[in-house]
């Protein structure tokens, strides 16, 4: 993932839905899918891309144990980028990562999903790329959808954060905080308390 220099402070803003209290226990497997509309023709791409940042229980908000992203996947195969897009063409969802918590160890206790602008010849926000939508569901059942129009003026945003209990099932809560930074930096910001 490619960061040109960036402002790399966060915003505490949250949009659409129910952003703090979308809460679904016992979520075994998610998918989670991102769709946009291409750029007009002879402008640059439209790039966005979904991060999925791993935390441990003895750290769950410091440094990511490992990203999943448009060129990465996760070592033990149970989050994956099913589908990448850097354009935004096509129907339905152009990006689609699959989280299979109950697959994932013991020793993880927190994922945090997030969605950043690869920037290319100018800088872009949300506001700058229409029909922008997240949908997060498990099975058939719809746990959020959001179009990031209150993180318009962002070029990242955290979307969704699953955490374990102690019992070792895993719960769901819909976080749409902004951010003013690249993937890479935004990568390295995301884990934080949301």
């Amino acid at each position: 993932m490619c960061g040109t220099s960036w402002r790399n402070r966060s915003a505490g803003s949250r949009g659409g839905g129910s952003p703090m209290s979308s809460v679904s226990k016992g979520i075994k497997k998610v998918e989670v899918g991102l769709k946009w509309d291409p750029s007009p023709a002879g402008s640059p791409p439209h790039d966005l891309d979904i991060i999925a940042a791993t935390y441990t229980s003895d750290a769950p908000y410091g440094a990511p144990v490992y990203l999943v992203h448009f060129d990465s996947r996760s070592p033990d195969g149970t989050i994956t980028l099913n589908r990448d897009s850097r354009t935004g063409q096509g129907f339905g969802y152009d990006e689609v990562m699959v989280l299979e918590l109950d697959r994932l160890a013991s020793t993880y206790a927190r994922v945090v999903v997030g969605v950043a602008i690869q920037q290319h010849d100018e800088q872009r926000v949300f506001g700058d790329i229409p029909n922008t939508a997240v949908r997060i569901r498990e099975g058939h059942t719809e746990l959020a959808q959001n179009d990031l129009a209150g993180v318009a003026g962002r070029t990242a945003s955290t979307v969704a954060e699953f955490t374990r209990d102690e019992s070792g099932a895993w719960s769901f809560r819909e976080v749409i905080r902004g951010f003013d930074a690249g993937p890479t930096e935004f990568a390295a910001l995301m884990g934080g308390k949301l």
